[in-house]
């Protein structure tokens, strides 16, 4: 791995690569705890399974990047998806694949919508097109327990202000305004293939989500996993692996 930081729309982020290879690269969009480091070992497994190069970002408030500005709005995920064009430029990706997990994967949408001739394929684990009953009371219930001095400290092994990120994150899934979030109207314009990837046993979404994605995409295949929860690259690395690979086997 290499770590090195970017300008992005006036301020500090960092990002990582993994991997060597002439295809087109693997973008990652983390979840919406997540950052360059939480992925652990897995990009670095990917890009050996699929021999292209993987590039990992953290967004502003995550990781080690600057902080971001205000608090997140009902549209902080259409916000993200708009910064995805000076990103790519500033890492020299006209083009790649994207893999987002949770929120990334949702920001994923979003751009490939927005910016479809920046994305090859999307590679979706656990998206959210909505905000699911299930959703809204699983984060209900880590707010309720969370605890700054067990768990923020676990996370600042990862975040420069974890308190920050977790009251940001966890406010705005709660924020009754965000209850009627939903952006299956902009799904048709994604022309990308997808790889819709979810665990039977998530926490945090069902496979309603992947029902309403594949409605409207033209070409999908989807992956569904037993002993799997919210993060299918760790309960299920090894099928996760091989069918990403096989996925971008005879793509660019």
């Amino acid at each position: 791995m290499t770590g090195k930081w970017i300008d992005l729309d006036g301020s500090r982020v960092e990002y990582a690569r993994w991997g060597e290879g002439s295809a087109l690269p693997v973008l990652l969009l983390h979840e919406g705890l997540g950052s360059v480091g939480l992925w652990k070992d897995f990009p670095d497994k990917l890009a050996k399974a699929c021999n292209r190069k993987v590039i990992a970002w953290s967004r502003h408030g995550h990781g080690w990047s600057d902080p971001a500005v205000g608090v997140r709005n009902p549209d902080y995920m259409h916000r993200e998806a708009a910064l995805l064009p000076q990103l790519l430029a500033a890492l020299d990706i006209p083009r790649s694949h994207w893999l987002g997990h949770s929120d990334g994967a949702s920001i994923a949408l979003i751009g490939a919508a927005e910016y479809p001739d920046r994305v090859a394929s999307l590679i979706l684990e656990a998206p959210h097109v909505l905000v699911e009953d299930l959703t809204f009371n699983s984060i209900a219930e880590i707010a309720a327990a969370f605890a700054p001095d067990v768990m923020g400290e676990r996370m600042r092994r990862y975040h420069a202000d974890p308190l920050t990120l977790f009251n940001d994150w966890s406010s705005i899934w709660l924020d009754p305004r965000f209850r009627t979030w939903n952006i299956e109207a902009l799904l048709n314009r994604v022309e990308a293939p997808a790889l819709l990837i979810q665990g039977h046993d998530d926490q945090y979404g069902t496979f309603d989500q992947l029902d309403r994605i594949a409605a409207h995409l033209p070409d999908v295949t989807r992956l569904h996993l037993d002993d799997c929860r919210h993060s299918p690259h760790f309960d299920q690395p090894e099928q996760v692996l091989q069918t990403i690979s096989r996925f971008l086997e005879k793509k660019d």
